[in-house]
């Protein structure tokens, strides 16, 4: 199991210094959390944030567009240097021609569904997208509880990716620490994101080393 951490609950007065040590825990990639207050009651930051991310760090950047419209900025996080660009199924953005745009763009595609969203409504995407993500807890800010219940619905993603044969990667985001990860990975989850739970862990490398022998 590859380990995203998310930003989100960073000290962002020191972000680099943070970063820093998510990439000296082993982590694979970063995950930004972009939160627009519409589609989200939440607000963090933009392409400026992710520009500077991006400067100081070699790391993937795998971008979450909490966002109601997020297809007229697909060029400028980009542009700022995004490695994928993950939209939420339930957007008001039409999702083909936003994800046909990602690919055009040269980045990696990607879909979110909320606690709510069947794992079925997916299905017609997915020839369009290299991973979709399950998310674990209701979007939009950190620290809550992992809803166990989201399991059955990764499960059924990873049955039906297979059964198609499809290179897409199962993500889930949410409550993830030492003890929910390793469902997870059972319900046949590629990536965790982990956010609270790794950056208050009292041994981040062996936090990241435990997740990476799951799967």
């Amino acid at each position: 199991m590859k380990v995203a951490p998310s930003i989100l609950t960073c000290d962002f007065a020191h972000l680099a210094e943070e970063i820093k040590k998510m990439e000296m825990s082993g982590a694979d990639m970063l995950h930004l959390d972009v939160m627009d207050g519409v589609f989200v009651p939440n607000l963090s930051f933009g392409p400026p944030v992710i520009e500077k991310i991006r400067a100081v760090t070699e790391l993937p950047l795998d971008v979450h567009l909490m966002m109601e419209q997020p297809a007229p900025l697909l060029d400028a996080f980009a542009a700022a240097g995004a490695d994928s660009l993950n939209l939420h199924l339930e957007c008001a953005s039409p999702l083909k021609p936003a994800l046909e745009k990602i690919r055009a763009l040269g980045r990696r595609s990607a879909l979110t569904l909320k606690p709510g969203t069947p794992a079925e409504a997916v299905f017609p995407y997915l020839e369009l997208i290299d991973m979709v993500l399950v998310m674990t807890v209701e979007p939009g800010f950190g620290g809550q509880q992992f809803m166990a219940d989201m399991l059955p619905k990764a499960a059924a993603l990873r049955a039906e990716i297979d059964r198609r044969r499809l290179p897409v990667v199962l993500q889930v985001d949410g409550g993830i620490n030492r003890c929910t990860a390793p469902l997870a990975a059972k319900a046949g989850a590629d990536i965790a994101v982990a956010g609270s739970a790794l950056l208050t862990d009292p041994d981040p490398r062996d936090f990241v080393d435990s997740l990476h022998a799951l799967g």
